[in-house]
């Protein structure tokens, strides 16, 4: 096989499964099914038409896709066990705040690394038309661009689950202040976070607005925000939430408690920041030591050495 054959394999199936998708995306004229009618009807006493509603309008090879279904929940449950199980990945995806389920986030490691695959296989053909190298050293390019694409959407999602986390903690002693004035104002505990959650545009006011929004729904304030503190998992607002529904239940002065967890919430945002800035002390040492020091010495020396060239 020559290497433009090689590379015009690949190239042409992505083309035709492009075009396939397309024409799969293609509205279909015609009417409709009468189990498309009924199925939204009978989807709370039907578990084939909750079934049914749950596929996709436009599902691109059906056929194809059936007869890979087994591997693809093969590769999933390695993937499960690679990564972490389901319960983890769920948890890391409510902290980043995103819309997806464990499934879509597996389709989409599948669907990466695929692509690395694709990139590792056409970087092999372009290195062995350009150089002689082992098939030892192709098949480890293609591993590489495969393990990439595998490992980068597991890594964005942690990430972001730790950005976000981040971001709670920083708004949580200024949301904490503001409750605090709320309350001191006479506003119960439900007005007040439900206050917050509106005049509020961050991560945290977000949160709140969903402990609101549950509460609303009928589920008890205390659960909804016990609930929101096992989602997050910040120790900070574990804590603060624990005191919060504690003085709930025994009718301690709420005010007192939420303006000390806020003071809290400085110290421990301060401690943070310290811890911080002194591990960036020891890493500004490494340019110091290996960069700007040797260019000082070399400006220092070059001078005498080049006099002691010229014999003056």
């Amino acid at each position: 096989m020559t290497p433009l054959l090689a590379l015009a394999v690949p190239v042409g199936i992505l083309m035709g499964l492009g075009l396939w998708t397309l024409l799969a995306l293609v509205p279909r004229v015609g009417a409709t099914r009468l189990a498309s009618r009924v199925a939204p009807y009978v989807a709370d006493v039907s578990p084939e038409a909750r079934e049914f509603l749950d596929r996709r309008p436009a599902e691109p090879l059906p056929f194809v896709g059936g007869l890979l279904a087994p591997s693809v929940r093969s590769v999933g449950r390695g993937l499960a066990a690679a990564f972490g199980d389901d319960d983890s990945v769920e948890r890391r995806l409510r902290q980043a705040g995103w819309m997806l389920t464990v499934e879509a986030l597996r389709g989409r490691q599948l669907l990466f690394g695929a692509a690395g695959a694709a990139v590792g296989i056409l970087t092999s053909v372009g290195v062995a038309r350009s150089v002689a190298v082992s098939p030892i050293l192709l098949g480890a390019i293609v591993v590489v661009g495969v393990a990439i694409g595998v490992l980068a959407p597991d890594q964005l999602l942690s990430r972001a689950a730790r950005a976000r986390r981040d971001r709670i903690a920083a708004e949580l002693p200024t949301v904490l202040e503001f409750l605090t004035l709320s309350l001191s104002a006479g506003e119960a505990v439900l007005d007040a976070l439900r206050r917050v959650s509106r005049a509020g545009s961050g991560d945290l006011a977000h949160e709140l607005s969903t402990v609101v929004a549950q509460v609303n729904a009928g589920v008890a304030l205390a659960d909804a925000l016990n609930r929101c503190a096992d989602e997050i998992q910040l120790p900070a607002l574990s804590r603060t939430i624990d005191q919060l529904v504690g003085a709930l239940d025994r009718g301690t002065p709420l005010v007192e408690v939420l303006r000390a967890q806020a003071q809290d919430s400085r110290d421990d945002a301060k401690r943070v920041l310290l811890e911080s800035a002194g591990k960036k002390e020891i890493a500004m040492l490494v340019p110091l030591v290996f960069l700007i020091l040797p260019v000082t010495v070399a400006f220092a020396i070059f001078p005498g050495i080049l006099v002691l060239q010229l014999g003056f």
